[in-house]
């Protein structure tokens, strides 16, 4: 069985990051790129809120040069997803998917989180032109036009408040008949004048031509005063929750209700368990931006070399 120093399981900002790190300390890390090489920005267009950057860069060609960068600097990028873990004993084990196991000294966890999207085929067919699932990184493109975002807990509610500070209008398509958020957010939002909430509606498809041009709606789904209309807007915002990669941990390593992991302390990365560590979306159900994503990827190798410096 191979033995490495450092295994980092996930790609995106935060495991290409952590590579790069540990790759100048020497740890010769391997990463395991998983499923979506790359992570959550390969599907994106344009990202102009990455430092570095003043005229914006596209998503797949800003972690194309992360994967270049963690390479040129020795890291061993591997394809393949991690399958099974046992982190009974150390050194720890990990399996991929096509049966290969890895044992490591340190282990970095960088699996990230996906989107909860509503499952129609045409959020797919507008990715990129009028669909995003993360309203801070796309909203700058809808200015003083008219978005819609879909959710009734407090993360949509937040999205649609933030819209609302850039677009003309924004709708809240909400499938109950009243909103899951506090009071507080509740209040904010049902009070904005930019912010009309609609009620007991779902969504049964997109439309437009060459990008998105509107929504298919129903109100009351169902009911004998089912309407079903259609919405005109620019942009569509998924805000439904994210489902972060952390099942095949979930034996070793604490995570919330959802399945977020739950860093030991304050650093943000240190687990309960000695030289594991966690960066990166799957650890943070509050801010999941690329910087600080590879800002965690920063601190969790930081975090592998001082522990086997220790050793």
């Amino acid at each position: 069985m191979e033995r490495v120093k450092c295994l980092i399981i996930g790609s995106g900002p935060a495991g290409y990051t952590a590579a790069i790190y540990a790759a100048r300390a020497n740890l010769v890390p391997v990463v395991i790129e998983g499923v979506q090489p790359g992570g959550q920005l390969t599907q994106t267009t344009v990202i102009e809120n990455f430092p570095g950057f003043p005229n914006g860069i596209s998503g797949p060609e800003l972690m194309e040069n992360m994967r270049l960068q963690a390479q040129n600097v020795g890291a061993d990028i591997r394809s393949g997803v991690a399958v099974a873990v046992d982190f009974d004993a150390q050194p720890y084990v990990v399996t991929l998917d096509d049966g290969t196991d890895i044992s490591a000294d340190t282990i970095i966890v960088a699996t990230g989180a996906a989107a909860k999207y509503l499952g129609l085929s045409d959020e797919t067919k507008y990715a990129g032109m009028g669909v995003s699932a993360c309203a801070t990184c796309d909203g700058f493109f809808y200015r003083k036009k008219v978005v819609a975002v879909v959710g009734g807990g407090d993360t949509a509610c937040e999205e649609a408040n933030y819209l609302a500070s850039l677009a003309s209008k924004v709708y809240l398509i909400v499938r109950k008949p009243f909103l899951r958020a506090s009071k507080a957010m509740q209040e904010r939002t049902l009070n904005n004048p930019k912010i009309e909430v609609l009620f007991e509606h779902n969504t049964l498809g997109l439309y437009g031509e060459n990008r998105l041009e509107g929504i298919h709606l129903v109100k009351r789904m169902g009911e004998p005063d089912e309407t079903r209309y259609d919405l005109p807007v620019n942009g569509f915002f998924l805000a439904i929750g994210h489902n972060p990669n952390s099942e095949i941990f979930k034996k070793y390593l604490a995570t919330d209700e959802t399945g977020y992991f739950i860093p030991r302390d304050e650093s943000g990365v240190r687990t309960l368990l000695p030289g594991v560590f966690v960066a990166g979306d799957v650890a943070d159900p509050h801010y999941r931006q690329a910087i600080t994503a590879a800002a965690s990827g920063c601190k969790a190798a930081l975090e592998a070399e001082r522990y086997l410096s220790s050793k």
